[in-house]
């Protein structure tokens, strides 16, 4: 590991070169001809500005399609390892990475959304015990990202567990969902809800549902 006594010399030597650039490049400049130096100005210098406007956007675009096809790849990799496992917990451990992996929206899911609704209801409804709480509340955030409402009510039954975790997971799935028939509980827990956490995202998802309207 390079240590700062080490980087001192290196980072001084990279700012004396880059100082005897600046002092010959000025040093050339003055000694071109007017003529030469007025041509840089009005058309060298626009065209490599051009250019290098042009190879920045390229640049830019090349590494979002690559960021794309990267993530499609290991997106496609994990559908394959969660259609294949057979262990509950791996299973669940991998719809959890899918949808994290994916930026939180489902495309590209729609031949596993039927497979990931099933094990995220089940295990919103089984994985009982404060000590699992954590995997309640993934379930419960994510049932909204499918934007089935089929769900609703299991999302508002999740509202009165006894984890505040799971509540605010709860409420943050119907705003996803952006379930208006929940409008009045998730009012109800803004207001008198315990946990300052679960109050807030009982607000936000009742904020979603006005902006669809």
């Amino acid at each position: 590991m390079t240590t700062p006594h080490e980087r001192g010399p290196v980072n001084l030597a990279a700012i004396a070169a880059l100082l005897g650039v600046i002092v010959a490049g000025v040093w050339v400049w003055k000694r071109l001809p007017l003529d030469t130096q007025t041509y840089v100005i009005d058309q060298a210098l626009p065209l490599a500005a051009g250019g290098l406007a042009v190879g920045l956007i390229i640049l830019a675009v090349t590494r979002t399609v690559r960021r794309r096809v990267l993530r499609r790849r290991e997106r496609d990799r994990l559908i394959a390892s969660f259609q294949q496992e057979t262990e509950p917990s791996k299973k669940l451990d991998l719809s959890f990475a899918l949808i994290e992996g994916n930026a939180y929206q489902t495309e590209g899911l729609a031949p596993i959304i039927p497979e990931l609704k099933a094990l995220w209801d089940s295990t919103l409804r089984q994985a009982l015990g404060d000590e699992r709480h954590r995997i309640r509340g993934m379930a419960a955030s994510h049932l909204g990202l499918l934007q089935d409402t089929s769900v609703v009510p299991l999302l508002l039954k999740a509202l009165e567990d006894d984890h505040p975790y799971v509540r605010s997971c709860a409420a943050l799935g119907l705003g996803r969902l952006r379930a208006v028939e929940a409008r009045e509980r998730l009012s109800q827990v803004a207001k008198d809800d315990g946990d300052q956490s679960v109050r807030g995202r009982a607000r936000e998802a009742l904020d979603r549902m006005r902006e669809r309207e």
